[in-house]
């Protein structure tokens, strides 16, 4: 059984490294990365042994930089904004020391900059381009200390198209490499 006291809660923040992987980019050389943030909050769970449920709340700002393919500038960098909810399952190796694993649901928010055609190649506003809804999977690793301060690191890839077939065929992904610190209340 969970005892009341065994629950933590805290906030995180930290930087992403994001980028947009898939079709419409493979012929391009992929984009370059955005670095960007996100912030939010969590929740640890103890289920067994050495095993808890880590549920966060994040705003996340990811997406991709034209980086001068084709002549573009900073106006066509790809800013995809996010509420995502991992659901990460954890495993505790050593004290403080952790493994996290789990489905990443983001919602989109807002898309901005770059430039989004219709399968007609009619150029279209560019959140109606992308899928309000992106799943992914996420692996990372935490340590915490005794003070409540902790920090890690994360990778989350992408397993769903994040553009709307609607408006265009291709097939492209979220891919976010996450360093983060937080501080957790109980």
């Amino acid at each position: 059984m969970t005892k009341a006291q065994d629950l933590k809660f805290g906030a995180k923040a930290g930087l992403n490294v994001a980028s947009i992987g898939g079709d419409a980019y493979a012929g391009l050389g992929g984009l370059d990365s955005r670095i960007a943030y996100h912030i939010g909050v969590f929740a640890e769970i103890p289920l067994i042994m050495k095993f808890s449920i880590q549920p966060e709340l994040l705003y996340s700002a990811q997406g991709s930089q034209f980086g001068g393919v084709f002549g573009f500038d900073d106006d066509y960098d790809q800013k995809l904004n996010y509420i995502n909810a991992p659901i990460l399952v954890k495993y505790n190796v050593i004290k403080g020391l952790s493994g996290e694993l789990g489905p990443v649901v983001g919602f989109l928010l807002s898309a901005d900059g770059g430039r989004a055609f219709n399968n007609n190649g009619v150029e279209v506003d560019n959140k109606d381009a992308f899928n309000s809804l992106d799943i992914g999977v996420a692996i990372g690793a935490s340590y915490a200390m005794d003070n409540g301060f902790i920090g890690g690191l994360r990778y989350n890839k992408g397993v769903s198209n994040i553009n709307d077939s609607d408006f265009t065929n291709n097939k492209n992904q979220n891919n976010v490499f996450q360093v983060w610190a937080g501080y957790s209340f109980l």
